[in-house]
Formats: structure tokens, C-alpha cells, sequence
């Protein structure tokens, strides 16, 4: 569902504009020795400010289509004081204009909208038209993560990586009964898991060649 934009949404964000940008300028100086970790729709903040606080020797970006999200995210990150971490308002199906190819080292994909109805299905953040274009801006060997509670989502999304030739590993409909000692959970995370929601988990990656 698409956020209602609070008024003067906009004016507030100039006074991030050392954290975030608006539209397809990367905002964050390349620097050949660190890897590049992008999280795809990365709503509030919560996820990207704890992982970049974890691994300060890399840098993340935040894609997020809606500025109302990329504003609470921005106060995060300047809360916690990370120079690591900046955020783009912009829309993930333009993602090839904005890195060069095989530039990101890592993708992420926490708890996208499953779209449910069929006739959405391209519109799936793991549809297979978006499978390819990740393909692009992926190092040879790259990652990217993926989280959902929606067990049809999962299903679908396992297929649509083999369609995409996509190399599937460390698969789990249960996140959290063995969960892993370096999982981050995100707000929608808890959300489910404390209703009782199991954790849809997956790593996909590009083949070397």
C-alpha cells in the first residue's frame, strides 16, 4: 500500500541532502575497496541502519520509492551517525540506470508487496523481468537476500530464480526456528514473527560466468 505524503515531505529531506537523493544520481563516492550493499525498498530505516552500523568497513544504499519512508530512514541514520549509508528516492525498475554493470556486490529484499493478484505478477520485486536487470548490476558471484512471510510469494519467487538461472542456497519456510546468529529483523519481521508468521528465507546468486 502506498503511503499517504506527509506535507512538506520534501522541504524536510533538503536538510538530509548529505544522506539522501532524489531520482538516479548515486550519491555515494565509488571506492574500489569496499563492497556495495543496496537494499531494495528499504521502507523506514530499520534494517539498513542496523547492518551498516555492523559492517562499517562497507557501504550500503537504500532504494525506497517513497519519501515519506526515506525521511524516517534519513533520521536514523543520522541518529546513529553512519557515514556508510546513503538513500536514493527512487523507483527499483530504473535500478540498471543507476549502477554500472556488475557494480553491487550484494542486493537485499526484505518483505517486498507480494502483489498477490496474477495479473500483478510483473510488478513482484522477484518477477523475472527484475531478476534479469539484478543480473546486470551484480558482480559475477554476487547475492542477493531475500525475506518474506508470504508463502506464495516464496514459491513463486524460488521459480522465477530458476527461470533466471539463479543458483538457490540455504533455503528455509522457517526463518527463526534455527535462526542464524548474524539475522537482522526488520520491523515487519517481528511484526509477523510475534503473531506467529513463519520467516520465508533465501540467498540467490549469480553464477561466475
Amino acid at each position: 500500500m502506498r503511503l499517504r505524503r506527509k506535507p512538506h515531505t520534501d522541504e524536510k529531506l533538503k536538510q538530509f541532502e548529505d544522506l539522501v537523493t532524489v531520482g538516479n544520481v548515486q550519491p555515494i563516492t565509488k571506492d574500489s575497496t569496499r563492497e556495495l550493499y543496496v537494499e531494495l525498498g528499504t521502507g523506514k530505516g530499520d534494517f539498513i541502519t542496523q547492518i551498516a552500523e555492523r559492517n562499517p568497513q562497507i557501504n550500503f544504499i537504500g532504494l525506497e520509492v517513497e519519501a515519506t519512508c526515506v525521511l524516517a530512514a534519513a533520521r536514523k541514520v543520522r541518529e546513529h551517525n553512519l557515514s556508510n549509508v546513503r538513500l536514493i528516492v527512487f523507483d527499483v525498475a530504473n535500478i540498471a540506470e543507476l549502477f554500472a554493470e556488475h557494480e553491487v556486490d550484494r542486493l537485499y529484499i526484505n518483505f517486498c508487496d507480494p502483489w498477490p493478484k496474477k495479473r500483478h505478477a510483473k510488478r513482484r520485486l522477484t518477477h523475472e523481468r527484475f531478476l534479469e536487470l539484478y543480473k546486470k548490476i551484480l558482480k559475477r558471484g554476487g547475492e542477493f537476500f531475500f525475506k518474506t512471510d508470504n508463502r506464495g510469494l516464496f514459491d513463486y519467487s524460488l521459480e522465477q530464480f530458476a527461470l533466471a538461472g539463479l543458483e538457490v542456497r540455504d533455503v528455509t519456510n522457517d526463518l527463526h526456528a534455527n535462526e542464524p546468529p548474524d539475522n537482522i529483523r526488520t520491523e515487519y519481521e517481528n511484526k509477523f514473527s510475534t503473531a506467529g508468521v513463519p520467516i520465508n528465507f533465501c540467498i540467490a546468486r549469480v553464477a561466475n560466468e
